[in-house]
Formats: structure tokens, C-alpha cells, sequence
């Protein structure tokens, strides 16, 4: 697969395919986009934004949340703001989201049935990982939203003029419903 895709961005490079893609680092419309990572919403969630690329920064996690204060999204947030001029965020999760009811046990069964040892798994805990928050799911799309909302809002680093906006989209139709 990886030969595949490497002998098409060969031909891409060599065709000049990405000379509509041209746009600089800045958002034109000082957007940034926290949405799940689900395949469906590659080229949806922008087709049903009407966004273009340079429009908006967009930044994909599994579920769409906030899973550390200072992790990879928040950097990223701060990043987008401070570096890139991003006035206004929007979080979006959709319907049927692979993150919804996940289960953090049976991520560990499947890493250890996977070859990764437990003493190993143990030690991680002991130094302060919670798998149970950090690879547990949401039993609530609508309730995930409201508080990664909440936690970009009432974070520290986050300036109070930054809008911040909840979504649910969904997955099938690309119909935006505005939850906070």
C-alpha cells in the first residue's frame, strides 16, 4: 500500500497536481477545527463547511476530545492562536463516532494480545497514565462536546476573546447541529 502511495505523489509532484493547493501557513478565516480523525469526515466535514484549503486550521483526534490540558490539541490551539492569528474555534464530533462507548480494557487486552507486555502496561500506570481517561471513550456524543468546549474556554493559556463553538456533524448527511 505504502509503495502505491508513494509511486502516486511521484506522479502528482511530476504533473504539478498540487499547484491548486497552494496557500500559505494562516488561516484565511482565522479558524481552527477540532474534529475526530474518522475517515468519513476527510473530505466531508470540509465539503459540508464550504471550506477550502488555507480556510481553516484543522486538528484531528480520536472522539474530537481534549484528553490532557497540555497535550497535542491544546499546543495546537495555542499554536493556531498566538502563532497563526486564530480568532475563533469550533469543535466538532459526529454520529456514530468509533470513540463512542469505547473501552479502555479491551484496548489493553488487544495491546497485550498485540505483544505488548503487561509489566510494561503496570510500569506506565505506575508513572501516572490513567488508561481508564485516556483511552476510555464517551457514553454521550453531545455531553463530549459541552465539555471539551468547556475545557478550551475555562483553560488558562486560552484567551477570553477566543470563541469557541460545539458541534455535532453528521457523519452520513454532513448536516451541522450547533450543541453549545
Amino acid at each position: 500500500m505504502v509503495e502505491e502511495i508513494i509511486a502516486f505523489n511521484k506522479q502528482f509532484v511530476e504533473n504539478k497536481g498540487y499547484e491548486k493547493y497552494i496557500t500559505n501557513k494562516y488561516p484565511d478565516k482565522k479558524l481552527a477545527i477540532l474534529s475526530c480523525m474518522d475517515t468519513r469526515l476527510t473530505e466531508l466535514l470540509p465539503a459540508a463547511l464550504g471550506l477550502r484549503n488555507g480556510d481553516a486550521k484543522i486538528i484531528k483526534n480520536a472522539g474530537a476530545v481534549i484528553s490532557h490540558p497540555f497535550g497535542s490539541v491544546i499546543r495546537s490551539l495555542l499554536v493556531a492562536i498566538y502563532e497563526l492569528g486564530v480568532e475563533e474555534i469550533m469543535v466538532i464530533a459526529h454520529s456514530d463516532c468509533g470513540a463512542h462507548h469505547m473501552d479502555s480494557e479491551e484496548i489493553l487486552e488487544r495491546m497485550k494480545a498485540r505483544g505488548i507486555r503487561e509489566d510494561l502496561i503496570d510500569m506506565i500506570h505506575f508513572c501516572g497514565v490513567d488508561f481508564h481517561s485516556w483511552l476510555g471513550g464517551f457514553d454521550d456524543t453531545e455531553k463530549s462536546v459541552c465539555e471539551t468546549v468547556d475545557s478550551i474556554i475555562r483553560h488558562p493559556l486560552i484567551p477570553s476573546d477566543v470563541r469557541v463553538h460545539g458541534f455535532i456533524i453528521d457523519s452520513l448527511t454532513g448536516k451541522l447541529t450547533q450543541i453549545v
